[in-house]
Order: C-alpha cells, then sequence, then structure tokens
C-alpha cells in the first residue's frame, strides 16, 4: 500500500498561519481521555457563552460585558472539568488582576504530568473582544494602572501591549508554553469564537513588529481552515521536539 506523502512548506511571512496535518500515533488511553474529556468541557463552556454573545435586548439597555463573558466561560469550563474530574490530568489557573495586567493571560491551562502533577503542557489565554466591548475595557486595561502595578511588582516599565505581555510570558517558559487568543466574536461574525494558538509569536517581536489585537486578527484573513478544540490538543500532545507552532481553532 502506497502512502501519500504530505508536505509542508515553511513560509517567511509571519502573517501565513500553517501548521503540519498531523496523523495520531497510538498513545496511552490517558491520552486519548484527556482530549476527549477536555473537548466536553470546551464545549459546554463554548456555546454557554454563545448564548450570550447572541443576546441581544429589544430595549438595548443590557449588553454582556467583557469580564462578564469571560467569567461565563471560565466558570463554565471549570465546573465541567470537575464533574468529569478533569482536574487530576488537566489544571485551569485563573490570574489576579494584577497577575493579568503583568503577564497579558486571563488564565493558564495545564496538561499534567503523572504522578508527579508537574505541568507538560501549557496554555496561556487571553480573551480578546470587539472592539465595541473593548472600549468597556479601556480603564481596565491602561498603561497607567500598568505602570503603576510594575512599579509595586518592583519592575522596569515598558511600555508593552496586553497581547505582547503574554507571549513575553509564554516565550520566558519555553516550547512548550503556548499563547491562545481566544477571539469572543469577530466582525462579521460577532457570534462565534474563534482562536489563535502559537508558541512562535515571539518571532514577530524580534522584527519589531507591534503585537497587538489587530495583529493577531491578520491571521484569520481569507482563512478557510480551522482545527476542533480537540485536534489542537491533540496536535499538542502528539508535538515531538521543539519546532514551532500555530494554527487557528474554531471553538463553535
Amino acid at each position: 500500500m502506497h502512502q501519500t506523502n504530505r508536505q509542508n512548506e515553511a513560509k517567511s511571512s509571519i502573517f501565513r498561519t500553517l501548521w503540519p496535518i498531523m496523523t495520531l500515533k497510538p498513545s496511552r488511553t490517558a491520552s486519548m481521555d484527556l482530549i476527549h474529556l477536555f473537548s466536553d468541557c470546551i464545549r459546554s463552556a463554548s456555546f454557554r457563552t454563545q448564548e450570550y454573545l447572541l443576546f441581544k435586548d429589544p430595549e438595548n439597555k443590557f449588553n454582556p460585558s467583557p469580564s462578564t463573558l469571560s467569567e461565563i466561560f471560565l466558570m463554565t469550563f471549570i465546573q465541567r472539568s470537575a464533574l468529569l474530574n478533569l482536574t487530576d490530568i488537566f489544571n485551569t489557573t485563573t490570574m489576579t488582576t494584577e497577575q493579568r495586567i503583568l503577564l497579558g493571560a486571563d488564565w493558564v491551562w495545564a496538561v499534567l504530568d503523572h504522578p508527579s502533577r508537574n505541568p507538560k503542557i501549557q496554555i496561556a489565554v487571553q480573551i480578546c473582544h470587539l472592539p465595541e466591548r473593548t472600549e468597556q475595557m479601556l480603564e481596565e486595561l491602561s498603561l497607567d494602572l500598568y505602570a503603576e502595578v510594575m512599579r509595586m511588582a518592583g519592575m522596569d516599565v515598558v511600555e508593552k501591549t496586553q497581547a505582547e505581555r503574554m507571549v513575553d510570558f509564554c516565550s520566558s517558559i519555553g516550547r512548550d508554553c503556548f499563547a491562545l487568543f481566544l477571539f469572543f466574536g469577530r466582525q462579521k461574525d460577532e457570534g462565534n469564537i474563534y482562536g489563535l494558538l502559537s508558541n512562535n509569536l515571539q518571532a514577530a517581536v524580534g522584527k519589531c513588529v507591534r503585537i497587538d489585537q489587530l495583529f493577531i486578527d491578520h491571521f484569520f484573513k481569507g482563512a478557510k481552515c480551522f482545527v476542533t478544540p480537540a485536534g489542537m490538543l491533540q496536535a499538542l500532545v502528539g508535538k515531538e521536539g521543539i519546532d514551532p507552532l500555530t494554527m487557528l481553532v474554531k471553538f463553535t
């Protein structure tokens, strides 16, 4: 039997997102269980959040805030993962306000090693909202507040975007830490949830590119191929070596 060779061409443009089509090798039952349970929890959290993304108040007086939407997703995920006993192999660490400002992440997921429970793979998550919703967060994410927290931490104030702070955080941990930018709606598609996952965005910093929501959104331009959340985790668990990995994920 002849197998078709799959060719993956590396493109120099940082706006080009390619990832290898991965064939899952025979693995332990634990890995398969992890992927299945994670997918179940993500499905619950995503569709619960989507109900609020699609909500329209007839009187236009009530709109869920960005922080409310983030909390709905995270609380639903945590509740479901506890119900399915996922916490023994997959951990969720919620950031404090100060950590969120310093590190750029809303929370961090970790695939745990057994039996040590040390993290093998980490996913730092930052929620990206539509511009009209983001306006409600300007005070919370202001540079003045960032500078104040940096001074309290005894650190030099360096002007960076929230996205750049998370990319730096992931880079400081290593290639096994991935940045996941989770979009709660996109222009002309306000009711769906998308994600960009990568461990290679630090390369853009080296090219003096400003990493912000506009930059990240460019990865989606013209994109027609997305992986599922299960496919995302499968790629991470089955990944070998330290090669860069970037992929687009559709959660709903």
